[in-house]
């Protein structure tokens, strides 16, 4: 339990960490964006420097180094970049998320095991002629349903916990998407567009 509760602290305190705003979804950043490759795309370096900036620069310059690598790349390939780089944006997101759950759903029963271990040691230390003392059989039990209580304490800040950031991870998900949403008409004014098939002439 001590090691739970030690693990879920950790995990608390860097999720706290990875998943503010301005690491993720910064509030100015796509407007920035916008306002920057209105008139060309930006230097390979400068695109880098975005990918760095926060997961929402990741995928914005994910979508960037598609139109450069195809210039001819189609509203469908990009729209497939986008969700590509979503993906393991989102993935990033959620790590340790899985480990805080398991933690909230153990400890409780972590605890439980503790307490069952302690009543079988002290019904079986009890005399077989019932001669025990009650006070002493009573104080015994007390200390043993310890073990339940601090699971719960640990459980029940960790489930919280957990279902905080996965509220958030929820919430910055529909902010990717909508940002890629915005960033495809414009990235696709830069794309050359392909020359339309000839119409078969009649014979």
């Amino acid at each position: 339990m001590l090691l739970c509760s030690i693990a879920a602290l950790a995990l608390v305190i860097e999720r706290l960490s990875s998943l503010r705003s301005a690491r993720v979804v910064p509030p100015r950043l796509l407007d920035e964006v916008i306002s920057v490759t209105r008139a060309n795309l930006p230097a390979a370096d400068v695109v880098n420097q975005l990918a760095d900036n926060s997961v929402l620069g990741t995928v914005l310059a994910s979508g960037m180094r598609a139109v450069v690598a195809e210039p001819r790349i189609t509203e469908t390939a990009l729209r497939s970049a986008f969700e590509s780089a979503g993906r393991a944006a989102v993935h990033r997101l959620e790590r340790y998320l899985n480990a805080l759950g398991t933690i909230a759903s153990a400890a409780p029963l972590l605890g439980l095991m503790g307490t069952v271990i302690g009543m079988i040691e002290i019904f079986g230390s009890q005399a077989p002629t019932g001669g025990g003392n009650p006070a002493l059989l009573a104080h015994g039990i007390s200390v043993a349903l310890y073990n339940t209580a601090f699971g719960l304490m640990v459980a029940i800040p960790s489930l919280m916990f957990y279902r905080y950031f996965r509220g958030q991870v929820d919430g910055y998900t529909l902010d990717l998407e909508q940002a890629a949403d915005r960033m495809v008409p414009h990235l696709l004014r830069f794309a050359v567009q392909r020359a339309p098939a000839p119409s078969p002439v009649a014979a």
